[in-house]
């Protein structure tokens, strides 16, 4: 069993790849925020994890596995948030002017992700994630399911990172700000 250097921390954390979900206690020194970690330039390039549970979707059915620790490349990682009730503060500002929330579907291998992106209100949707380039998108107020496994709850996250590269997106209507629809 891995033991603790005096500055690490572990944090529970649920990492979505092309053909599993990972959930497992993360590895990380004390001072990182775990929520915006994969931005940062201290990024590892294996992802340490302990007490790991992985659910692999290869194959005709659904099968799981246990493992005491596990080394991740983080190049596999599409999804990643933190397991609730934990969370960190969010990486916005609320009052931020020229900001909006815009609702979307997120389609992440298995999973189905309905939340919110914070986009330009000079820009849709289309242009921001064609210009931004960003390794690494914050998905907010989002609602995670899966087709896959339809005995599984809706996991409700307030933000998750995901490689925008890697996944597929589909405009939501929001009923809020427009209930004719």
């Amino acid at each position: 069993m891995y033991t603790l250097n005096a500055d690490e921390k572990t944090s529970l954390v649920m990492i979505y790849t092309e053909a599993s979900l990972v959930r497992g206690e993360v590895v990380t020194k004390q001072g990182i925020r775990v929520s915006t970690w994969l931005r940062t330039d201290g990024a590892p390039e294996y992802m340490h994890l302990i007490n790991v549970q992985v659910l692999n979707f290869l194959g005709s059915q659904v099968r799981s596995s246990s493992y005491p620790e596990m080394f991740l490349p983080t190049a596999q990682v599409i999804g990643f948030h933190l397991v609730p009730p934990a969370q960190d503060s969010l990486d916005y500002e609320a009052g931020e002017a020229n900001r909006t929330m815009q609702p979307v579907t997120v389609l992440l291998g298995s999973f189905l992700i309905a939340g919110k992106v914070r986009i330009s209100t000079q820009t849709g949707f289309a242009t921001s994630i064609a210009t931004s380039r960003l390794a690494w998108m914050s998905i907010y107020e989002a609602s995670i399911s899966s087709p896959a496994l339809p005995q599984m709850a809706a996991l409700m996250v307030p933000m998750l990172v995901i490689r925008p590269n890697h996944v597929s997106f589909t405009i939501t209507v929001d009923k809020e700000s427009n209930p004719e629809n």
